[in-house]
């Protein structure tokens, strides 16, 4: 009798992160990587085509987003399980990846058995995450029923934020525009929203904010 493998798609658009993990997950007996992809429209496809059990994102992708994909992904393929690999910090995008339709997070650093123990995790119907973002998790929904304010950033919509990240990283706005294929007059109306949520009175403002909330994201995950 031959055995059925779960099938896994993986979307990164750093080659070497594909291939590694095309070798860690072929390596289990019941696992095969059946495609890949490194932005949104091929991963939308190749989901379409190849008919996937498994999905394997990363956040920040060649002119696309992990989290708005995940979104796309739940939209088309409601049944296909979305796991996030990520070099960005779990305690600032785990949450929103989850609410987005994800079962799992995980930073790249983690060792190598996590991915397959998070695709076996999600198979199973189960959610998987690391133990400190499982607390994180349990004291947010408590800080919520307590009626506890979100921080500023936690405020703002997926959109908002990844706009507000794209700032952060040097980003200028006909950039973003090109770079989420949005009209620059649409970014500078979210950069309102964004500066509003903040409490921000300028560009200015923002700029320096968004750098200095980037440099602090980075030294978390040194």
């Amino acid at each position: 009798m031959t055995l059925k493998k779960t099938q896994v798609l993986i979307v990164d658009d750093h080659p070497v992160v594909r291939d590694g993990l095309t070798t860690i997950i072929n390596h289990e007996r019941d696992m095969n990587v059946c495609g890949a992809a490194d932005d949104a429209r091929q991963a939308l496809k190749a989901a379409t085509a190849l008919r996937p059990d498994v999905v394997v994102v990363d956040i920040s992708l060649r002119n696309s987003d992990g989290i708005e994909l995940t979104r796309s992904f739940k939209a088309k393929h409601p049944r296909l399980a979305v796991v996030v690999l990520s070099i960005h910090d779990e305690s600032v995008y785990a949450e929103r990846a989850l609410l987005a339709g994800a079962k799992a997070y995980l930073m790249k650093d983690a060792a190598s058995e996590s991915i397959v123990k998070a695709i076996r995790r999600v198979l199973s119907g189960e959610i998987y995450v690391s133990n400190k973002m499982s607390n994180k998790l349990l004291h947010s929904i408590a800080a919520n029923r307590a009626g506890t304010n979100k921080t500023p950033t936690e405020s703002l919509s997926d959109r908002e934020f990844q706009i507000f990240s794209l700032i952060g990283e040097g980003y200028k706005a006909s950039q973003i525009a090109e770079r989420l294929h949005l009209s620059t007059k649409t970014i500078e109306t979210y950069r309102s929203r964004i500066r509003e949520k903040l409490d921000l009175s300028d560009s200015g403002e923002l700029l320096q904010y968004s750098i200095k909330w980037a440099k602090a994201e980075d030294k978390k995950i040194e």
